[in-house]
C-alpha cells in the first residue's frame, strides 16, 4: 500500500515540474485556466472572422425578388437603336433600388448568337463589368461606354476595348397583349453571349472563368 501511494503523481505542479509552474497551483487548476484561456482566444477570432465570412458568403443565399414590369408599347423600340428604360431591381428601397436598362427590337441581322435567338428585345444591363459603374450608349458611335475607367462595349454589349472581363450584363423579355415586359433578374453572358446566372463586376465567363466563379444557388433565370 506504501508503494502504491508513493507511485501516485502529486496533484502539484511544482512537485511535477511543468514549466511555468508556481508553489500551491495544482494540475487542475492549470488545466482549467488553460482551456478558458483557448476559449477566450477562440471567441476573439470568432469575432473577427465570422463577421467577414457572412459578409463574404451571404450574398450567394440571398433571396432575390425579380419580378416582370412593363416597359412600355412595342412600337416604343426600334431594331438599330437602344431606348433607355428605368426599372425597380430591388423593390422597397425607393430610387436606389431602381436601374436603367437600354433596349431595342431585335434585329434578325445582328442577332445572331445561337444562345439567345428567342429573345424578342434586347435589352442590355447599364452595369459595367468592370467594377460596376454605370454605362452610357453612344448613338452616333453605336458603343456602350464606362466614364470610369474607359470600358467601351459594342453595339451588342461585348467588350471592345478597356479593363472589363466580360460582356454586359442583360434582362430577360418578353411580349404580352402588345406591350413590351422585362424581367428585373439580370443574367450574364460570356464573349459568345451564352447565358449564365449573374455574376458580379470583374468576374470573367470565358475558360477557366465560368468554373472561378460558380453560380449562386439562389439566383435563377426565366
Amino acid at each position: 500500500m506504501a508503494n502504491k501511494r508513493a507511485k501516485q503523481k502529486s496533484k502539484y505542479t511544482l512537485d511535477r515540474g511543468i514549466p511555468g509552474a508556481f508553489e500551491g497551483e495544482t494540475v487542475t487548476r492549470r488545466r482549467f485556466m488553460t482551456g478558458a484561456a483557448h476559449s477566450a482566444g477562440a471567441v476573439a477570432a470568432a469575432a473577427f472572422t465570422l463577421p467577414a465570412l457572412g459578409f463574404a458568403v451571404g450574398p450567394i443565399f440571398k433571396q432575390e425578388r425579380h419580378s416582370w414590369e412593363d416597359i412600355g408599347p412595342l412600337e416604343a423600340f426600334s431594331e438599330n437603336n437602344y431606348i433607355p428604360v428605368v426599372v425597380t431591381i430591388n423593390p422597397g428601397v425607393g430610387e436606389v433600388g431602381k436601374t436603367t436598362a437600354y433596349v431595342r427590337k431585335r434585329n434578325p441581322a445582328i442577332d445572331t448568337d445561337r444562345y439567345d435567338s428567342t429573345t424578342p428585345y434586347i435589352a442590355i444591363s447599364t452595369r459595367c463589368a468592370h467594377v460596376g459603374c454605370p454605362v452610357r450608349w453612344i448613338d452616333a458611335a453605336e458603343r456602350f461606354v464606362c466614364p470610369c475607367h474607359g470600358g467601351v462595349y459594342d453595339l451588342l454589349g461585348r467588350r471592345v476595348s478597356g479593363p472589363p472581363v466580360r460582356p454586359l450584363d442583360r434582362f430577360p423579355t418578353r411580349v404580352r397583349a402588345g406591350r413590351v415586359q422585362l424581367y428585373t433578374g439580370r443574367f450574364s453572358v460570356n464573349s459568345e453571349l451564352r447565358r449564365f446566372s449573374p455574376r458580379d463586376p470583374g468576374e470573367p465567363l470565358d475558360g477557366i472563368g465560368q468554373y472561378l466563379y460558380p453560380s449562386r444557388p439562389s439566383a435563377r433565370i426565366p
